[in-house]
């Protein structure tokens, strides 16, 4: 059994300042959905509550939240829930980027993003969980991302993360069979969408940060963040285990199934000739 439908539902999304977030709490603001979204960045978020509230919004709850903070995502899950008395879909979207070669990265740009990619998506899956239970017919929504299910040189910080989250979601669906709970749980891997995260990310000493976005936003981000939130939301409804989203993201995950291992060589070539170095 799946939710269908975020009309009435309470909708909650993290990094909802900008990009996906906003895009997917703009939607659930037109489906009629009752929404607590949480940012750290707090200009950001409460222009997403303006957009919302013009959308259609009938009730929208923001907190400045820094998901990699335990106290913080327990503190906002329980005003969530103080407020409007029930969760039914969760979206642990807050990340981050991390560019640079492993031996470049610093042990303080580790933390940070194992802090906001890992830690955000397990703080905010472990306190929201119980009450996706309690609802009767919860649906819980990680984004990982294409990266967490390809590898590539000059983001092992960030696939490290991607594939975290991915495996800790799947056990976590497994779970939810396992003992019978109401919750589906969905994996999302955006490829290439149109939003701030590589301008907004970090990049190893050295490294050319205007070239690494201006690759990412000229040539790889093909899909917009509305068309993004739309497949997103679609698959969490349906109750689908893992969502693709993006052209790219399909192709590039079926070519390294056919290649194995060896897709690894094929990247390893294709981009030693890309201007991120």
């Amino acid at each position: 059994m799946s939710l269908r439908s975020v009309s009435d539902k309470v909708v909650v999304i993290s990094g909802a300042g900008s990009g996906i977030g906003r895009a997917l709490a703009l939607r659930a603001a037109r489906g009629g959905g009752l929404l607590a979204l949480s940012d750290w960045n707090a200009e950001g978020l409460a222009e997403t509550v303006r957009l919302a509230e013009h959308a259609g919004a009938t009730k929208v709850r923001h907190d400045v939240v820094d998901v990699s903070s335990r106290s913080e995502m327990a503190a906002w899950a329980e005003g969530v829930v103080e407020e409007f008395g029930r969760v039914d879909l969760v979206v642990n979207n807050a990340g981050v980027t991390l560019t640079g070669d492993f031996t470049e990265l610093t042990y303080d740009d580790l933390d940070w993003i194992v802090g906001v990619n890992f830690h955000g998506v397990v703080h905010g899956s472990k306190e929201f969980l119980p009450h996706l239970i309690a609802s009767g017919n919860g649906a819980l929504v990680n984004i990982s991302s294409l990266f967490g299910l390809v590898s590539v040189p000059g983001q092992s910080a960030y696939n490290a993360t991607k594939y975290a989250v991915r495996g800790l979601t799947e056990a976590i669906r497994e779970e939810m069979l396992v003992a019978g709970h109401p919750v589906t749980v969905t994996c999302v891997h955006p490829g290439g969408i149109r939003t701030g995260i590589s301008r907004n990310g970090r990049k190893a000493a050295g490294l050319d940060g205007g070239a690494i976005d201006a690759l990412f936003e000229k040539k790889l981000a093909r899909m917009s963040p509305d068309r993004a939130a739309e497949v997103i939301l679609d698959g969490a409804l349906a109750g689908k285990a893992r969502v693709l989203v993006g052209i790219d993201a399909h192709v590039i995950h079926h070519l390294a199934k056919l290649a194995g291992s060896r897709y690894q060589d094929v990247v390893a070539r294709v981009t030693s000739r890309m201007p991120i170095r």
